[in-house]
């Protein structure tokens, strides 16, 4: 009863009434319009319709003229042509559309890959300074080889004064012996000759 008297009263708006359209598939059309368009973009599409359309002018300009449906102007075929063109820009529209989305989505990945590159590329730069960097503070093998051969040289000077101080001390030489630190004459060598034989 109450919605009786709203639908019959004056100063209230009426209600809109939803019109039902027919649902279909957007990803399936995209997918159809998209092969259509492909389809219509390949050499085989223009010379099957130059032959259909030489044999639509040769029908109609050749056959007797009881058996011709589009005579000379040919008002049909151009129907038909304009038919097929103002179908055919929506659907290269559509399909060019979709092809935007997917450069687009394409475009998105490879600039969050970029950006994903580019930051491990700064880490491992980091990570390579940082070992630089650490092996500048290590010993290098030159280094240790020149350390080695110093403490060699060391070594056997001091098995050199070693050696005099024992010989002095078996031949009853000065009790006092000098300390490691002063130089000392290296010991004699067979076939040199002594300080007495100069």
């Amino acid at each position: 009863m109450a919605d009786q008297r709203r639908g019959g009263r004056l100063d209230q708006p009426a209600e809109p009434h939803k019109v039902k359209l027919p649902r279909f598939d957007p990803e399936a059309f995209g997918r159809w319009s998209e092969g259509i368009a492909r389809g219509m973009g390949t050499a085989n599409f223009i010379v099957y319709m130059t032959v259909v359309i030489a044999a639509w002018f040769g029908w109609n300009t050749l056959a007797p003229a009881h058996l011709r449906f589009d005579p000379y102007t040919f008002t049909f075929l151009t129907l038909v042509l304009s038919l097929q063109a103002s179908y055919a820009a929506p659907l290269i529209l559509l399909a060019q559309n979709r092809q935007a989305d997917r450069d687009r989505v394409s475009l998105e990945e490879d600039r969050r890959r970029a950006t994903m590159q580019k930051a491990d590329t700064e880490y491992l730069a980091r990570e390579i300074a940082a070992l630089r960097i650490a092996l500048g503070e290590v010993a290098t093998r030159d280094f240790l080889r020149s350390e080695l051969a110093r403490l060699a040289e060391e070594l056997d000077e001091a098995q050199q004064r070693r050696y005099r101080l024992e010989r002095r001390h078996q031949e009853g030489g000065p009790t006092s012996a000098p300390s490691l630190g002063t130089p000392v004459d290296p010991p004699d060598r067979p076939g040199d000759p002594g300080p007495d034989r100069r």
